[in-house]
């Protein structure tokens, strides 16, 4: 049985920023915590944000690493509570909403914060007591600002995926304006997370039509405009269609993932340096390979439609076409290229196993499945 959900308010748009302060007063926000990284604040981002908010009352948490911790989600919780902050306002990539939205975990309940992991049984523990959140995103890629879940990294080392209807953004305020300054090289490896999550979704296993045919609307969007985004970092709409493209995927996702997240997850909590999206470019043509004879991929020709919203004319050109595709953009050919090596084969495979995606994707991968995904990817 699938459960089909869209519940957020949505403002695309270039300038949609200035919504800041209106949101706000929507819901109910008086005296927000800004959850943000120090990259966003040297950019000149977050004064954009305070400038709009103009007189209402702001807290500021400025350190989130690049890959979210718990460690970071407690020192934010810790100040959200001494100021008595009543909402969260994620400033950033991925990492700073899924950051936020750990606060917004904390500061509502209690116990440590790996009680409410997705595969520790805690989803149903997360009540509607979670704290409002406004997310603005800077980046490309993720799509946190319109998902249901967060993915931080534990005191335990482990990569883990927090999923409830009420970590959902009260409001998603995408203005692409804000990713005209990204780096090309950011630019590609968001890039290629906003169209993992549309393949891979599209590939995987539950029945959810709304849900493919906006996957497949944003690959088509995003494998039109990546390359303009990344080496015409301001042409104004290739920004506009990455932005949507990243937003559809995680609109999508609520579907499902599969064995590109399960590894990357895993792999991400063993090398927390490891750039997510990276990692999804790297492991997303040898797991599409693996699909490719899965009895719904081929049922529903899944390969031959993302084809054709690739404008590519056969299922047998979609794995060159990406890994053609990682080159053009500049991104590591394999795994060994980013510093990865077989030693930690096991190790990637266990965490891969138990992660919430593995389930998820079209055939279930064994340990020697992923193995052999692995190698093929190093």
């Amino acid at each position: 049985m699938s459960t089909i959900n869209y519940l957020t308010q949505i403002h695309i748009e270039f300038g949609a920023i200035e919504k800041l302060s209106t949101e706000c007063e929507r819901i109910g926000i008086k005296q927000p915590l800004i959850v943000t990284d120090q990259g966003i604040k040297q950019a000149g981002i977050l004064s954009q944000a305070l400038l709009v908010l103009k007189d209402l009352p702001v807290i500021i948490f400025d350190q989130t690493p690049s890959n979210p911790t718990e460690a970071a989600a407690q020192e934010a919780t810790k100040i959200y509570n001494q100021y008595q902050c009543d909402g969260l306002i994620a400033l950033g990539g991925g990492s700073s909403i899924d950051c936020a939205k750990a606060v917004a975990i904390l500061a509502a309940h209690p116990g440590p914060l790996k009680t409410y992991a997705t595969i520790e049984g805690g989803s149903a523990k997360i009540t509607n007591n979670t704290a409002p959140i406004i997310a603005i995103p800077t980046t490309s890629g993720t799509g946190s600002e319109v998902a249901r879940g967060a993915i931080i990294i534990l005191d335990d080392g482990r990569k883990v995926g927090f999923h409830s209807w009420f970590l959902m953004p009260k409001s998603a305020i995408c203005d692409p304006l804000l990713t005209i300054g990204l780096p090309p090289r950011l630019t590609a490896a968001t890039g290629m997370d906003a169209i993992a999550h549309c393949i891979e979704t599209f590939m995987a296993a539950p029945f959810n039509p709304p849900a493919d045919g906006i996957a497949l609307d944003g690959l088509r969007r995003a494998w039109a405009h990546i390359e303009k985004a990344t080496n015409q970092g301001q042409d104004r709409n290739a920004r506009l269609q990455m932005m949507s493209a990243s937003m559809q995927g995680a609109m999508a996702f609520q579907k499902g993932l599969g064995c590109v997240h399960s590894l990357s997850h895993s792999l991400g909590g063993i090398n927390p340096k490891l750039h997510h999206g990276t990692l999804n470019a790297v492991f997303l043509p040898s797991v599409i390979r693996f699909n490719q004879d899965a009895q719904s991929v081929i049922e529903e020709s899944r390969i031959l439609r993302m084809a054709h919203a690739m404008g590519l004319s056969s299922a047998e050109d979609v794995i060159p076409a990406i890994v053609d595709l990682n080159q053009r953009l500049g991104l590591p050919s394999g795994l060994k290229e980013m510093g990865v090596n077989q030693e930690l084969i096991p190790h990637i495979i266990q965490g891969a196993i138990k992660d919430h995606c593995h389930l998820m994707n079209p055939k279930i991968a064994t340990t020697e499945d992923y193995e052999l995904i692995l190698l093929e990817s190093m």
